[in-house]
């Protein structure tokens, strides 16, 4: 079972690293207006959240025993 979990979370955790990245580099442009800054990291943040939030969700699918959730659809 561990061996169906760790796909997800590495995944999880590249895509995270990612968006901090971009929240970074965005946060550093100085010619971009404060609002767009803090807009724009709003929304990364927001898909950090909703990554972890997925992640979570996997999990317990797995845990479960419902290893292929395309089965549902």
């Amino acid at each position: 079972m561990f061996k169906k979990i760790i796909a997800p979370i590495i995944i999880t955790i590249i895509v995270v690293i990612i968006m901090i990245i971009y929240t970074i580099t965005i946060a550093f442009i100085k010619s971009l207006p404060l609002l767009l800054i803090i807009f724009i990291g709003i929304l990364y943040l927001g898909g950090i959240i909703i990554c972890i939030i997925t992640l979570v969700e996997r999990i317990r699918e797995i845990k479960k025993g419902e290893t292929d959730d395309l089965s549902k659809y």
